[in-house]
C-alpha cells in the first residue's frame, strides 16, 4: 500500500482483502465489503440478525482489518441491510466464476504479501473492484 501512494482503489482493495481475511469463512458468507470512503467501510450484511451481531463486533473487526493491513487504514464500519447483494456475490463465490485479471501494478504489489490467503484474498478483491468498474 505504501508504494502505491494515496490510490483510493489500492486501499479499497487493500481492505476488502483484510477484511475477508479477518472475518474469516463463516461470516465472509454473510456480508460482503461495499466500498471504502474516508476510513469508513460500508459493508452489506443479509439480514437484521448478522447487523446486530456484527454491530457489537465493530471494534474487533476493525483492529483485525488495521492489524492484516498492518496499518491504521480503517476508522470505522456501516452496516447495511442488502440481502440482494449477498445472494449476488454468493453466486460469484462458485467455482466457474471466471476471475478478473489484475493489472500488473497489483500483481506486482501482491507480491510483497508474505501470507498466501491474504494474497489470493487482496487479489480476489482487487479483480471483484475493478470488474465492478468495467460493468
Amino acid at each position: 500500500m505504501r508504494a502505491a501512494g494515496d490510490s483510493d482503489e489500492v486501499a479499497q482493495a487493500a481492505c476488502f482483502a483484510a477484511w475477508n481475511h479477518a472475518v474469516g469463512e463463516g461470516l465472509r458468507n454473510n456480508v460482503v465489503p461495499m466500498r471504502l470512503a474516508e476510513r469508513k467501510l460500508i459493508v452489506a450484511v443479509r439480514d437484521a440478525i448478522w447487523q446486530r451481531q456484527l454491530k457489537s463486533m465493530i471494534g474487533q473487526l476493525i483492529s483485525r482489518v488495521n492489524h492484516v493491513l498492518g496499518q491504521p487504514l480503517l476508522s470505522s464500519i456501516e452496516l447495511t441491510i442488502q440481502p440482494e447483494l449477498i445472494r449476488s456475490a454468493d453466486a460469484e463465490r462458485k467455482p466457474s466464476r471466471e476471475m478478473h485479471e489484475a493489472p500488473t501494478e497489483l500483481l506486482f504489489a501482491a507480491r510483497k504479501i508474505t501470507d498466501p490467503d491474504l494474497r489470493r484474498a487482496f487479489l480476489g478483491a482487487a479483480g471483484s473492484c475493478l470488474a465492478r468498474l468495467d460493468d
